[in-house]
């Protein structure tokens, strides 16, 4: 015969039991991710943790590396930020190897000395495309007028030799290539484009022209055409013009993921190479605590790896940097700008979240923050490898996105 127990006895005993019958903000969420990590398939990863509690809100297939794509750019920006400082700059220089005379002229050449500013080129370029700055030729020569020079005998020489002259990276056999968006050089002038849009075959041939050219604006006679070559030893200098501050070039950089910006700032924090700039970048994520192998500065390397974990604790150590808040100033915003300009435009990830996107054939990142409904930090690193459809990965990233913001543990 069943024993029945008094109502209140029950309810007393019911509410002894453990409440995992009552779903968490935080199983809601894993079970929320989960999801959309199952869809991304086998070859996907991703974590989550809560800086706010240092807590880890969600592991799938955490220590497995994958193909980073424009996630390579998070090292690249951290390193040459911390290499530069947030207000440092790159300087462009004209050198001469033979004083300037009291009657204003330089017996010999001029040297347009490139300094690996990614951001270099005419006024009108610059404004366009960086809003504004002063690295540019119309400055040199307005410079150079102003300390009295006012013919140059020789050449206008474009100096490119503080980096080699490999003009692509590994993914294009080292050539210039359309996803490179532009020949690799120390003296970028317009993003090494012609004014009709075609890659330039002589970058500092082209600058040095393009300053023969404002100098002759301004009155100054130049005797010979402009070539290129290396600085006369001897050589001293005679303007100089600073690049804008690496915090700006890390933005014009990060959010529009700038290939070609991304591998000059490589090349210039390693030696002026491209290999030298990867080994640069691999030490320094070391330090932040990230295991990575890498062979570019842009992502563009199919074989530029490291796994979910690892990129979430890079991004939480790089909290505590003096390059912090240059490096997460860098990442798109959702629905506002760079690449994540038309992406979660509206619900919790809204203005949110900060994430670094990446994409390649096959692949495709999403890695940054989101601030939760409940005010705490969330740091995430999604990378989905094996993909078919850009699309697709974009709006499993969107929705996990929005569960993070919308996370109110």
């Amino acid at each position: 015969m069943r024993i029945r127990r008094p109502l209140t006895a029950a309810l007393a005993a019911a509410a002894t039991l453990p409440a995992a019958a009552t779903a968490s903000p935080e199983s809601d969420l894993g079970n929320s991710l989960s999801r959309d990590m199952r869809a991304a398939g086998r070859d996907s990863g991703a974590v989550v943790r809560d800086q706010t509690t240092g807590k880890r809100l969600f592991a799938w297939n955490a220590g497995t590396a994958r193909i980073l794509a424009s996630n390579t750019k998070l090292f690249t920006l951290g390193a040459t930020l911390a290499r530069r400082g947030p207000r440092g700059t790159i300087a462009t220089r004209v050198m001469a190897a033979h004083a300037l005379r009291s009657n204003g002229v330089v017996k010999g050449n001029l040297y347009l000395v490139g300094g690996g500013d990614p951001a270099f080129g005419s006024q009108s370029f610059v404004d366009a495309h960086y809003g504004g700055g002063n690295a540019t030729v119309e400055r040199l020569a307005s410079k150079l007028h102003a300390a009295g020079l006012r013919a140059v005998q020789g050449h206008v020489v474009g100096d490119e030799s503080l980096f080699d002259s490999l003009r692509g990276g590994p993914s294009s056999g080292y050539r210039a290539s359309r996803d490179d968006e532009g020949p690799l050089t120390a003296l970028v002038y317009n993003h090494g484009l012609t004014a009709s849009g075609y890659f330039q075959t002589d970058p500092p041939s082209y600058a040095a022209d393009r300053l023969t050219d404002a100098l002759r604006r301004l009155g100054i006679s130049v005797g010979q055409s402009a070539t290129s070559g290396r600085t006369h030893s001897g050589a001293a200098e005679l303007a100089r013009v600073k690049s804008l501050p690496m915090n700006r070039i890390a933005e014009l950089t990060g959010k529009p993921s700038d290939n070609y910006f991304a591998e000059i700032l490589a090349k210039g924090i390693g030696g002026g190479t491209t290999s030298g700039g990867a080994r640069a970048i691999v030490r320094f994520a070391k330090q932040r605590g990230a295991k990575v192998t890498l062979h570019d500065g842009s992502g563009l390397s199919h074989d530029n790896k490291a796994n979910p974990r690892d990129i979430v604790r890079y991004l939480l150590d790089e909290r505590s940097e003096p390059e912090s808040k240059a490096l997460f100033g860098a990442l798109p915003i959702a629905g506002v700008d760079g690449t994540l300009a038309h992406r979660m435009t509206s619900g919790y990830a809204h203005r949110n979240c900060r994430a670094k996107t990446g994409t390649l054939t096959g692949v495709s990142a999403l890695s940054g923050y989101c601030r939760s409904r409940s005010n705490h930090v969330l740091f995430f690193s999604i990378l989905m490898n094996g993909q078919s459809s850009d699309s697709h990965a974009h709006s499993l990233q969107d929705d996990m996105a929005q569960h993070m913001a919308g996370y109110n543990g």
